[in-house]
């Protein structure tokens, strides 16, 4: 299945606070748990105005439909066509 990066621009995203962020996070999950298991987050990265998530999902249709029903920004959606580490290099 496709792995996404889906960047969000989030004004002030590094200061939001433990208790923001579970919030957003449980909204995230509850919108995933009524699409069904196709549709997965995986992790995201917050940092000082955006917030770069990883999910893998069937299309990328289905991760802006994520977006859409969350209230979350999908500024950019990109999918990931390899992945690389130091062990690449070997």
């Amino acid at each position: 299945m496709p792995k996404y990066v889906i960047e969000r621009e989030i004004p002030g995203a590094g200061k939001l606070s433990i208790e923001e962020l579970r919030g957003i996070s449980q909204k995230s999950c509850s919108v995933l748990s009524e699409m069904g298991s196709q549709i997965q987050w995986i992790q995201s990265y917050v940092t000082g105005d955006k917030v770069y998530c990883v999910y893998i999902a069937p299309s990328e249709e289905m991760v802006r439909e994520h977006a859409k029903q969350g209230g979350f920004p999908a500024n950019r959606v990109s999918e990931v066509t390899t992945v690389i580490d130091p062990t690449t290099a070997e």
